[in-house]
C-alpha cells in the first residue's frame, strides 16, 4: 500500500486501514452497554449489581490506559520482517477471540472478571498499534477524510452491533436460554475475525526505520506529562473533559439497569440500544457543523453551551417516567456531546504546543479514557442510596451526570482564549 501519494491511495485503502475500528467498537459497545449488565445477573445480588459492574468495567478501563499506550510505543520500537503493527494487531485478536468465549463460560464473577480483563489486554495489544496505521499510511493531505472513514465505521460499527446484540441479549434476560449469549458472543468474535484478517492480509506497512534512537516508552510517556502538566490551561482543558465525559459514560453504562428498574420497560436491552442509537445519531449530525461554527463564534462559547444542553437531557430524564421523553432525552444529549466533541477537541488542538501535537493530543486524549474509568464508580452510590429507599440512587446518578455537565462545561473559563 503505497504512502503519501494521493493519486495512488485509493478510496478501499481506507476502508483497509480502518475497518479494525468497525469490529472493535462494536464489541465494546455491546459488551459494555449490553453482555455485561445483563450477564452480571447470572452472578451477582440484585442489590448489588450496579457496584459490581461498575467496578469490573473500571479495571477494565485503567489496564486499557496502560495497554493501549504501552503497546503502540513497543510497535513502534519493533522491526519485525512482516511490519511493526500487523504482528500485534494478529496476536491480540486471536487471543481476544478465546477471551471473548470466556465471558460466556464463566459461571462466576471472579471467572468473568479475569476473562474481562485478559480481553481487555488483548484487543487493546491489537488497538495501539492499528491507530498508527492513518499517519504512516495514508497522504498527509489525507489524513482528515481517514480520521472521517474511520470515525464513521466506528459510530456504524457501534449502532449496528449495539442493536443486534440487544435483540438476542433480551431473549437470554427473558430466560429463553444461553443459546442466545452465544449468538452474540460468536457474531461478535466472527466480525472481530474477519476485520483482522483484513487488516493483516491487505495493508502494506512501510519499512521501519533502522538506527533511529527512541526514549524508552515510559520515558517519552513521563516527559510528555510533565510538558502537558506544566501548562495551566491544559490542565483546566483536561480537567474539563475529564468531568463532562463522566457525565455522559455515566448515563450510557447504567442506562439498562434505569430503564429496568425505574422505567420498567419491558425488553430492556433493546430499550437501551435505541437510546444508545439515538444518542449516537444526535452525535453524528452535529459533530461536523459544531466544529465549523467553533471557527467562528468561539471555543468556549460552544463548549459551555454544550454542558447546559447535556444537563438539560439530564433533567428531562430525572423529572420524566415515559420511556418515549427519555428517547427525547437521549437526542438532547447526544447534540450536546456531539457539539462538545467538536469544540473541546478544536480547542485542545489551539493550546498544544507547536510541532509537539500528537504528543500532547495523546494525553490530552486519557481524559476522555478517564472520565470512562472514573464514572464507573458511580455504581457503589447507586446501590448504596437504592439501599435506603428503592430508586434514590437512580436519583443521586442523574443529579450527579447534571453536575458535571454543568461544571465540566464552565471550567473552560479558567482557559485562556487561544487561536
Amino acid at each position: 500500500m503505497p504512502n503519501n501519494t494521493s493519486s495512488q491511495f485509493r478510496r478501499l485503502d481506507y476502508v483497509k486501514i480502518t475497518v479494525l475500528g468497525f469490529a472493535l467498537t462494536g464489541l465494546w459497545q455491546s459488551i459494555h452497554t449490553i453482555v455485561l449488565p445483563i450477564r452480571l445477573l447470572d452472578f451477582v445480588a440484585e442489590s448489588q449489581k450496579n457496584t459490581y459492574l461498575g467496578l469490573l468495567t473500571l479495571a477494565g478501563l485503567l489496564l486499557a490506559m496502560v495497554v493501549q499506550p504501552v503497546a503502540g510505543a513497543v510497535s513502534d520500537r519493533s522491526n519485525f520482517r512482516w511490519g511493526r503493527r500487523r504482528p500485534y494487531i494478529l496476536v491480540g485478536s486471536i487471543l481476544a477471540l478465546f477471551f471473548i468465549s470466556g465471558i460466556g463460560f464463566a459461571a462466576t464473577y471472579a471467572a468473568i472478571f479475569v476473562m474481562y480483563c485478559l480481553l481487555q489486554v488483548c484487543t487493546n495489544t491489537a488497538q495501539g498499534p492499528y491507530q498508527a496505521f492513518i499517519p504512516e499510511l495514508a497522504p498527509p493531505d489525507k489524513h482528515g477524510l481517514a480520521s472521517g472513514v474511520k470515525s464513521l465505521l466506528e459510530v456504524v460499527g457501534g449502532i449496528v452491533f449495539i442493536y443486534l446484540t440487544s435483540l438476542f441479549m433480551d431473549r437470554y434476560f427473558s430466560g429463553e436460554g444461553s443459546y442466545w449469549l452465544w449468538v452474540v458472543l460468536g457474531l461478535l468474535a466472527l466480525v472481530l475475525l474477519a476485520a483482522m484478517l483484513v487488516t493483516v492480509t491487505m495493508v502494506r506497512e512501510p519499512p521501519a526505520a533502522n538506527g533511529v534512537r527512541r526514549a524508552s516508552p515510559l520515558a517519552a510517556w513521563y516527559r510528555n506529562v510533565r510538558q502537558v502538566l506544566a501548562s495551566r490551561d491544559l490542565v483546566w482543558f483536561l480537567l474539563s473533559r475529564l468531568i463532562v465525559f463522566m457525565a455522559f459514560t455515566t448515563i450510557q453504562q447504567f442506562a439498562l439497569y434505569y430503564l429496568n428498574d425505574v422505567i420498567g420497560v419491558t425488553n430492556p436491552a433493546e430499550a437501551t440500544a435505541r437510546f444508545s442509537v439515538i444518542a449516537v445519531v444526535g452525535m453524528v449530525v452535529v459533530v461536523w457543523p459544531a466544529g465549523f461554527i467553533s471557527d467562528r463564534i468561539g471555543r468556549r462559547f460552544l463548549t459551555i453551551a454544550a454542558g447546559l444542553l447535556g444537563a438539560l437531557g439530564i433533567g428531562i430524564i430525572a423529572l420524566s417516567q415515559e420511556y418515549g421523553t427519555i428517547l427525547w432525552a437521549a437526542a438532547i444529549i447526544g447534540i450536546a456531546m456531539g457539539i462538545f466533541n467538536s469544540a473541546n477537541w478544536a480547542l485542545a488542538t489551539d493550546l498544544v504546543a507547536r510541532g509537539e501535537e500528537a504528543e500532547y493530543l495523546g494525553i490530552a486524549n486519557m481524559a476522555t479514557a478517564g472520565g470512562a474509568a472514573l464514572a464507573r464508580l458511580v455504581g457503589i452510590g447507586i446501590d448504596f442510596f437504592n439501599g435506603y429507599s428503592p430508586g434514590l440512587g437512580y436519583t443521586f446518578m442523574l443529579l450527579l451526570c447534571l453536575a458535571y455537565f454543568v461544571v465540566g462545561s464552565l471550567l473552560v473559563l479558567k482557559i485562556r482564549q487561544h487561536r
